[in-house]
């Protein structure tokens, strides 16, 4: 997976920051979106977080696209 790859959320993962549903769970399984970055180093040090693809959802109706730190294992690649 890489920056630009068009995604889908394959397993059930609740998301309690969507903007249609704030403070509320919400499963964000089926839903797709474009990977913004892969998280690998910070500030030039190598880093292993748990959640290291940052992909952002255009959600209708909202301000600005939605962004969520998901694991590869939880998407798949359209």
């Amino acid at each position: 997976m890489k920056a630009g790859d068009r995604v889908r959320v394959s397993t059930p993962v609740v998301l309690f920051h969507h903007p249609q549903h704030r403070n509320q769970p919400h499963n964000a399984e089926g839903m797709e979106g474009v990977i913004k970055e892969v998280l690998t180093d910070w500030k030039g040090r190598p880093i292993s977080p748990n959640f290291p693809v940052v992909v952002e959802f255009a959600i209708e109706g909202a301000k600005r696209p939605f962004k969520a730190h998901l694991s590869s294992a939880e998407l798949e690649v359209l």
